[in-house]
């Protein structure tokens, strides 16, 4: 039943895989082993390293060809936004990845917590790692064009390769020369699981309100929220 799970999901994504336990051991968590320690496979976070490593080369030399007068740095910053673990979550639950995964049953529960886009998103490397292993570059790069690097055109077409406070501040001074700033306005919670309240401001006039377990994370919070308002 767990080979024909793993065929389910490489039919999906049209690679014939040699040995179907490359990619088995890509779905298995470490958690899950903590239960099942006579499973025959490793974890997965082998595999992630090597399918780290092979994105970031196929996304740099795919950016570098395709846009020839873009500089480093703008090239560094779209290359993040494509393969940040907010990105590789997305197409990991597009591609229903958490049908395949090995976990235990406390992280089987824990769908929506912020461990859980990690675990999604080192697993989308892990399947690249095991591509790469199988069925040699050329596939996995295929796999990584196909999946991951689709929607490029867009990201930079609306610079949703800069950080979200980035892109308000340009914003602000286009529409009104300002640029916006940031105040904390609450902070509650034990040392060790604090929560922040940061208000985003035009000159006086409070935008939104953004929350976080930072103050950095609340701010992105903040611009974020406010992309979405009109002022």
């Amino acid at each position: 039943m767990l080979k024909d799970k793993v065929q389910e999901f490489a039919k999906k994504i049209n690679i014939n895989f040699n040995n179907l336990d490359i990619l088995k051991q890509a779905f298995v968590h470490k958690s899950f082993l903590n239960e099942n320690p006579g499973f025959k496979l490793g974890q997965n976070e082998r595999l992630e390293f090597l399918g780290d490593a092979v994105l970031e080369l196929v996304s740099t030399d795919f950016l570098f060809k395709k846009f020839e007068n873009r500089p480093e740095g703008e090239l560094t910053n779209i290359r993040a936004s494509l393969v940040n673990s907010n990105n590789l979550t997305l197409i990991g639950r597009e591609l229903q990845i958490e049908k395949y995964l090995f976990l235990s049953r406390g992280e089987s529960k824990d769908k929506d917590s912020k461990a859980r886009q990690y675990i999604l998103a080192n697993c989308m490397e892990a399947i690249i790692g095991a591509i790469y292993l199988d069925n040699g570059y050329n596939n996995a790069k295929k796999f990584i064009e196909k999946y991951i690097l689709k929607n490029v055109d867009e990201i930079v077409d609306k610079k949703l390769y800069l950080d979200p406070k980035t892109q308000f501040q340009e914003k602000a001074q286009e529409k009104y020369n300002i640029t916006p700033k940031y105040k904390l306005l609450e902070e509650s919670g034990p040392d060790h699981k604090k929560n922040f309240t940061v208000g985003l401001y035009i000159d006086k006039k409070l935008i939104t309100k953004g929350r976080g377990s930072s103050k950095q994370e609340a701010e992105i919070n903040a611009a974020t929220l406010g992309l979405k308002k009109n002022w």
